[in-house]
């Protein structure tokens, strides 16, 4: 008997499937989010104010509520208006707005011209800092040793480099510069007079001296009122021309509203002026 034949398997075909594989995330490729800015802190210390004029009363009471006559407002820029001010005893700000409950008033009181404020009273201190209407004005101020310690060096330095500016000048240079100051009498002194009081002059005085010794006028000044003393060239007592003594002839005539020797010393950098001038020199 014979056996059928099974047909054939069909050959199924697997398709292979596209596999996608997942990115690797790098943590190195991710922008990082920019930082905000720490909101500064204030520094919890003792500070001491002062009242900042010539004049500093035995007892000064410094205004602690806002009122018609001596208004404390204060423009915050962040939230665009004013807000008033009150320095309450028991508040955690000096603001009104922020202030809950009963207030406790709370007097500033400056004696002998200063008022010391413990690191505790911190509405005091930001009041006093940032907030106070006299504060704005300049009426007071912190005591900042740094501040002061930085500008009496700035001082010392400024009178340092005019000592050493007058230990280098010459006579004719110191008798120009202490003309300004004292006058025809500079005429009468000797050179160890000269000497000795441009070295005070810029002791006391450094900033007004190193101007006088840059400024070209002085010495050209000084120059036109020695030819004066010596009967060189002559003022008319108006003050209103300047004529050679020997000749009469005029020189030159003072602008209106203009000191004569500083008028002269404007026509001495003229280039007639210069030549005069160069006689002048000579003859003196």
């Amino acid at each position: 008997m014979a056996t059928a034949k099974k047909p054939a398997a069909k050959k199924v075909s697997v398709t292979k499937e596209n596999t996608v594989e997942a990115p690797v995330v790098s943590f190195d490729n991710i922008e990082k989010a920019p930082s905000l800015p720490e909101k500064p802190t204030w520094e919890y210390k003792d500070r001491l104010y002062e009242l900042t004029g010539r004049k500093k009363p035995l007892v000064f009471t410094l205004p602690a509520v806002h009122s018609a006559k001596k208004p404390l407002l204060w423009f915050d820029e962040e939230l665009g208006y004013q807000r008033e001010i009150r320095y309450a005893t028991n508040q955690r700000s000096c603001f009104v707005d922020e202030q809950e409950g009963v207030a406790t008033l709370g007097r500033i009181v400056f004696r002998d011209g200063v008022l010391n404020v413990p690191k505790e009273d911190v509405v005091l201190q930001q009041l006093l800092s940032l907030h106070h209407p006299f504060t704005a004005k300049g009426v007071i101020a912190e005591y900042k040793p740094e501040a002061e310690a930085e500008n009496e060096v700035g001082w010392i330095e400024l009178e340092l480099d005019a000592m050493n500016a007058a230990k280098s000048m010459d006579v004719d240079e110191a008798e120009a510069i202490l003309r300004v100051e004292f006058g025809s009498k500079v005429s009468e002194m000797s050179s160890k007079e000269l000497k000795r009081d441009l070295l005070v002059f810029a002791r006391r005085n450094p900033q007004l001296f190193i101007e006088l010794a840059n400024d070209e006028n002085v010495h050209l000044r000084n120059i036109g009122i020695k030819a004066v003393e010596q009967g060189l060239i002559v003022l008319s007592q108006d003050q209103r021309t300047f004529n050679y003594a020997n000749t009469g002839r005029k020189l030159m005539t003072v602008p209106f509203d203009e000191h004569p020797y500083s008028a002269l010393a404007s026509y001495f950098k003229t280039d007639e002026g210069m030549e005069v001038l160069n006689t002048i020199e000579k003859r003196l």
